[in-house]
């Protein structure tokens, strides 16, 4: 009986020590990363609640990168402020850029937006290859999806009859639900939308929403009063469907137009990406956007 239960035991943290370890930077690719490798030990850099653009190159997040097998990020800059710290610090051979192991999102799909000049420290958050927030239109996330279970199989050639299967299901997932979520937000295409940043800019495009100001002087750079002040002006004839927000950003200065151009209810804050990392969680997150957005419009 204890030869059975120490054979147990060793096969259990011989299973164990074999797992795979996968790094995500945003919680969104760490859902994905669930949904195609449930089996997958799966560490978040960030929540739905931290701008990704600034995020402390912690001790423990050098300690998760360096531990990691396979690493998962959005690219095109938006990391730039603290991931090329961790990955030098971690000394991961495996989440090295140029690396199969280290996944960017934004190589995947054709990104919009790019900024068109030189780019100084007093640029704000602005990206030379385009806006970096993809993952809020589906289209570009079931994209993202595909590339991903191909270069997990190409790296993990053991799991990809899995990969394949969970890849088919949740495109199928997300099919289904596209021509429902596009049917809902109807009354919003051609609609005017104040917003904050470049976060749901992804979104406005695949809704066929108008964006006419943005909260921010300059992305990155907090609202101050002279400029919301200029955004009132400017909205008085377009009529905004709303003013949208990311629940990472300060409440203040949105809610302050919203009341002072007399549209208090048509403040809306939203999550900018998954507020948890269970299989539903990306489309349960696309349907709370939708849901809320369409409000806007009744």
């Amino acid at each position: 009986m204890l030869t059975k239960a120490l054979a147990a035991l060793s096969l259990a943290i011989t299973c164990q020590a074999q797992a795979i370890t996968i790094f995500a930077c945003e919680p969104e690719w760490a859902a994905l990363t669930k949904v195609l490798l449930p089996e997958a030990g799966v560490r978040t850099a960030t929540t739905h609640l931290q701008d990704p653009h600034h995020i402390e190159a912690r001790p423990s997040l050098i300690a998760q990168l360096r531990g990691a097998d396979f690493a998962v990020c959005t690219g095109a800059e938006l990391e730039a402020g603290w991931l090329p710290m961790l990955q030098e610090r971690a000394g991961n051979p495996k989440v090295q850029n140029g690396q199969p192991t280290m996944f960017y999102a934004a190589q995947h799909v054709e990104l919009v937006d790019p900024f068109k000049g030189a780019i100084t420290p007093f640029s704000g958050d602005v990206h030379a290859h385009g806006n970096p927030h993809l993952h809020t239109d589906p289209r570009r996330f079931m994209q993202v999806a595909k590339a991903l279970a191909n270069r997990l199989g190409s790296v993990f050639p053991d799991k990809k009859p899995l990969l394949d299967q969970n890849l088919g299901k949740f495109d199928a997932d997300m099919s289904s639900k596209l021509l429902a979520w596009e049917k809902q937000a109807a009354a919003l295409k051609g609609r005017a939308v104040i917003t904050q940043h470049a976060t749901f800019g992804y979104l406005w495009l695949w809704l066929g929403l108008r964006p006419i100001a943005d909260l921010e002087p300059k992305p990155g750079v907090p609202p101050t009063a002279a400029h919301l002040e200029k955004i009132m002006a400017l909205s008085q004839s377009q009529q905004p469907v709303g003013i949208v927000i990311a629940q990472h950003h300060d409440p203040k200065p949105g809610r302050w137009l919203a009341s002072s151009m007399g549209m208090p209810s048509k403040m809306l804050i939203l999550p900018a990406t998954v507020v948890d990392e269970r299989p539903d969680s990306i489309i349960r997150w696309f349907d709370q956007v939708i849901a809320q957005l369409s409000a806007l419009a009744k």
